[in-house]
């Protein structure tokens, strides 16, 4: 049996395969895809912004169903063939330093190079990625149940939202009370929201920048914002002091390729408070900075590299709870070259980009 994929083999060309089904090793099993989402980093990772190893099959927002399983992949994760799953990114050795203190997002023997989504097509089966019909599954990798009736394509939101429980909960140590500030409202930024608010928080400013933001703000005041600016036209620290007094406990800094964000939100942060920093920059980078304004606040700076397991755990938690997520708009795309770069390119270019973009391979 024949897998079908979609390979990334250079900038603005994917292209379909048909890739033959290994025999499995101990511990492996094969992942029936039934949805991947699309995130910031597909995009760039299309467009060539973001570097890769290609040739290689993308995608690693994964929700699919186990079609075959060794007896060690289901005695270990007590899943048997026919389960829906949620796949995690990053894989787990279990032996090395970082492993063993449960800090496996810096595994040495896997880390980042060898997740799911980036793994080139050289590394064994080469089916490492989402935009494909089949995947094969490490006896390293981690997974959760996805709960029943749960649609796979809304379900794809668990990477995302995942990222919003660790980043604007766990890693910020949001408690009931608190004043928090999101830069950013994209996927991301809207989950730290939702994410913040399931937490307790008694006052959520969501903020972004200028008209292709509008729609997202918006949807913000929807999903738990207590108010949601654009920068460019509100001061966002006079907004906050006027409607709570003062400043927030906690700022979740989730915008990309934005590095005047980073200052803004030692600004919109307490002394004494946390600022989480989570958005990337890639090569944007600010020319001037003094690190002083972090002295005389005495703020806490948390960088935050992706999601783990706990906060993947609470995100299905959250999706199978909580009917606010279906407010979210979505666009899908079947398993074609073309949709699929459509789709891609929309989200990197267009004047009003999907919001949530998956990849739905039996449609």
């Amino acid at each position: 049996m024949n897998a079908q994929v979609l390979i990334l083999e250079a900038p603005n060309q994917l292209v379909p395969r048909e890739i033959e089904l290994p025999e499995l090793g101990p511990g492996e099993a094969i992942l029936r895809v039934d949805a991947c989402g699309l995130c910031g980093t597909d995009h760039e990772m299309f467009s060539g912004a973001l570097p890769a190893s290609l040739p290689l099959v993308p995608g690693h927002e994964v929700i699919g169903t186990i079609e075959s399983a060794t007896p060690e992949f289901q005695q270990a994760r007590r899943l048997v063939e026919g389960d829906r799953l949620a796949l995690e990114v990053f894989q787990r050795c279990g032996e090395c330093g970082p492993c063993r203190s449960d800090n496996y997002l810096l595994c040495r023997r896997h880390g980042l190079p060898d997740s799911y989504g980036a793994r080139p097509l050289s590394s064994g089966s080469g089916l490492w990625g989402g935009y494909a019909t089949h995947m094969v599954l490490s006896a390293d990798c981690l997974t959760h149940p996805v709960p029943s009736g749960l649609d796979p394509a809304l379900a794809t939101l668990f990477n995302p939202l995942g990222a919003g429980v660790r980043w604007g909960v766990t890693l910020s140590q949001v408690k009931p009370g608190d004043v928090v500030a999101v830069l950013g409202p994209g996927l991301r930024g809207l989950s730290t929201v939702i994410a913040a608010s399931a937490a307790g928080a008694e006052f959520i400013l969501l903020t972004g920048a200028g008209q292709r933001d509008e729609p997202r703000l918006a949807l913000g005041r929807t999903l738990g914002a207590s108010e949601a600016v654009d920068v460019t036209r509100v001061d966002a620290k006079k907004l906050l002091k006027q409607r709570t007094g003062g400043l927030a406990d906690v700022v979740v800094d989730v915008t990309a390729a934005a590095p005047e964000a980073f200052t803004q939100a030692l600004d919109l942060v307490r002394p004494g408070g946390t600022v989480v920093i989570a958005g990337s920059r890639g090569t944007h980078t600010l020319s001037q900075f003094n690190p002083d304004r972090i002295v005389a606040k005495e703020i806490t700076i948390v960088g935050a590299r992706g999601v783990d397991g706990p906060a993947y755990q609470r995100a299905l938690e959250l999706l199978a709870a909580d009917d606010r997520f279906a407010a979210i708009p979505r666009s899908t795309a079947p398993l074609e070259a073309g949709a699929v770069a459509d789709l891609l390119g929309a989200m990197a270019h267009g004047t009003n980009p999907p919001l949530h973009a998956v990849i739905v391979p039996g449609s």
